[in-house]
């Protein structure tokens, strides 16, 4: 294997990265902001943009280096519903969209048992189940024309191949589709009667075909280049741990979501009304998990990597600024919270203020890591891990030892893994050094705060 392209559909940002199938070095790459269209008849996904995207990205990447592989990941809480001419039936859906919340409580009579899902009752369109329940009761005459219904990775190697394929990252990605702990589709896809909709299930890592010729013809890709199945983001990042390191241990994926799955974690009660949940690795193993939406805060905050001055930490610290969860308020472990400053930001200096947003995102991931039993080395991938201040108060939070993930883009090497057939041993660098006197203090105070509400 020389070179692998991988399509990564973030909520955020697309990329399509090529990755060396024998170092795994990211050796070039594409971007477009991945945005929703506001439009009949729902807010949804621009597919055919994305699209365009990705065939042009690989014709130009493929010019540069040739692809040997194609692998995919995407973001999880979205399906793509595909009639027999292999278009979409109706448009794909965006989870942020709140239309399915109509149906709610018509839902929550026949959805599974969190216990048997692993998935909580979450807002807007985040339970993927509920989303294509919504579809079916709200479009019947589209829903009728259904004949696959694919999980979002899969639907870009189904476009990308013609095959059709289940894969279980995305479908126990909080879709109430999926029993982690079974192996087997839930009662909601038997009642629904939508089994018949399911394609055979088949691993992240399998070969579902070639891509098309007239995609060859159109790329300039050689017409025998593979495509496998494709996984979920965050067990994107997750994989290439899961096939090199002995649990227990803790993965932080940081994006646009954080999502904190724990490897060999100690037996916990899951709650579901914070935001925790069973996820299912690329080797179909349940994975207690938990997430907010912490990249979204960091944007929204206008935050910013890199060192803080040592005056900043303790301006933070003297003056208890701190900013209390959650932002947005709709999930993770605070969920219904408004977010509120403890010292008005604009009485701190910018740089006070990158430290309390630094530390409010570290807090919130070790309340995350709390939640779910998490044990052993906490280990940090995607933007956060060049966030110093984030590492080092996510250090003094849980007492334990935390690395920072080399590569900015975890999940584009961990598809990368699939297509490859093997994994890198992650280059991990330890967070070393603390936070001046009174770090601990000033964690566990947030912590009382946070919990009183």
């Amino acid at each position: 294997m020389k070179t692998i392209a991988v399509i990564d559909i973030g909520k955020t940002n697309a990329k399509v990265v090529l990755v060396d199938g024998g170092d795994f070095r990211e050796v070039a790459a594409r971007t477009m902001p991945n945005g929703v269209a506001d439009a009949t008849p729902y807010p949804h996904f621009d597919t055919e943009k994305l699209w365009t995207f990705i065939l042009e990205s690989l014709a130009v990447l493929s010019r540069e280096r040739p692809v040997d592989a194609i692998s995919v990941t995407t973001h999880g809480a979205t399906a793509a519903l595909v009639g027999e001419d292999g278009e979409l039936v109706l448009p794909v859906l965006d989870y942020e969209h709140d239309g399915p919340q109509a149906l709610a409580e018509a839902y929550g009579t026949i959805r599974p048992r969190f216990e048997d899902s692993g998935t909580p009752v979450l807002p807007v369109g985040l339970n993927a189940g509920l989303q294509v329940y919504w579809q079916s009761k709200t479009f019947p005459d589209a829903f009728g024309k259904v004949r696959w219904l694919l999980m979002y990775a899969q639907y870009w190697s189904f476009r990308l191949t013609g095959v059709a394929a289940s894969e279980v990252t995305s479908l126990g990605c909080h879709a109430d589709l999926w029993e982690p702990r079974n192996g087997r589709f839930s009662s909601l896809v038997e009642k629904e009667g939508w089994t018949r909709l399911m394609p055979p299930v088949r691993k992240a890592g399998d070969v579902l075909g070639s891509v098309r010729p007239d995609i060859a013809a159109a790329t300039g890709l050689r017409p025998d280049v593979p495509v496998h199945c494709g996984i979920h983001d965050s067990n994107a990042s997750l994989l290439p741990y899961v096939l090199t390191r002995a649990a227990p241990y803790a993965v932080v994926s940081t994006g646009t979501w954080v999502v904190v799955m724990a490897m060999g974690a100690r037996s916990v009660l899951l709650d579901e009304a914070r935001d925790t949940l069973v996820n299912v690795n690329a080797l179909g193993e349940p994975v207690p998990s938990a997430r907010f939406m912490g990249g979204r805060a960091f944007s929204t905050l206008g935050g910013r990597s890199g060192d803080l001055p040592a005056s900043a930490v303790g301006e933070v610290f003297r003056r208890g600024a701190m900013l209390l969860p959650s932002l947005p308020q709709e999930s993770g472990p605070f969920p219904g919270r408004r977010a509120t400053w403890t010292v008005p930001r604009e009485e701190l200096s910018e740089e006070a203020a990158q430290a309390v947003i630094a530390f409010h995102l570290a807090l919130m991931t070790a309340t995350c890591l709390d939640l779910i039993g998490a044990d052993g080395p906490v280990i940090v991938e995607g933007p956060f891990a060049a966030n110093r201040a984030f590492l080092m108060m996510l250090k003094v939070a849980t007492g334990r030892a935390v690395l920072a993930g080399g590569s900015a883009t975890g999940t584009s090497i961990g598809a990368a893994c699939l297509a490859a057939g093997r994994a890198p041993e992650p280059a991990l660098v330890s967070v070393d050094g603390d936070l001046p006197e009174g770090a601990a203090d000033y964690a566990a105070r947030w912590r009382r705060l946070a919990a009183e509400g």
